[in-house]
């Protein structure tokens, strides 16, 4: 497994976590921003990382019978904490903006489930992801993600397993404080439609 120190620096490498003044999607201001489209762009450094995930997933978890992860952001990572554990890998797309099984992918009866995402901010894909598990009559066994920025280490009584667990403060507009009003403003992110 490599350390939290490492794989901080291996996510400011790949531009994954960028530092300055941003403009989340939620109309929030931040001085850090997570996108880990950027670390899975670099195929050598994002398996550092998934393999150090998968490690930790391994550790508590003997028996997987699927990964399911929330497309856009999990589909990558959940395939390739897949293909090391050697288990099925499946996705849930947004259809009128529910998540939902599609192109014949199945969770079997009584399967032990493993949700797999990029960033858990709000958990909200995730929990779409726990709803999907329970409608095939399946069992969750728990979240993985790179990054854990919800501020918990469960979702739902359900335990959340991540590379990296960090908190990222966030402000309104009107209550930023002086270090950001000095930094110019970036509107990053795959929402920002001005790109």
């Amino acid at each position: 497994m490599i350390s939290y120190k490492e794989s901080l620096k291996i996510l400011k490498r790949t531009k994954a976590l960028l530092e300055g003044h941003f403009v989340l999607s939620s109309g929030l201001h931040s001085d850090k921003y997570i996108q880990c489209a950027k670390l899975l762009s670099h195929p050598q450094q994002s398996r550092k990382i998934c393999s150090s995930l998968k490690a930790k997933i391994s550790k508590v978890y003997k028996k997987i019978d699927i990964i399911l992860s929330p497309a856009m952001g999990g589909i990558i990572v959940g395939y390739e904490i897949s293909r090391q554990l050697n288990v099925v890998s499946i996705f849930a797309e947004r259809v009128g903006g529910k998540l939902i099984l599609r192109r014949g992918f199945s969770i079997p009866k009584k399967s032990r489930v493993l949700v797999v995402e990029d960033v858990i901010t709000t958990g909200k894909s995730a929990l779409e992801c726990l709803n999907i598990v329970k409608k095939n009559k399946a069992r969750i066994i728990a979240f993985a993600c790179i990054i854990n920025r919800s501020n918990k280490d469960t979702l739902n009584k359900i335990p959340i397993i991540s590379q990296v667990k960090f908190k990222i403060d966030t402000f309104k507009a009107n209550e930023l404080p002086n270090k950001l009003k000095k930094v110019k403003v970036k509107i990053p992110g795959s929402r920002n439609l001005s790109k």
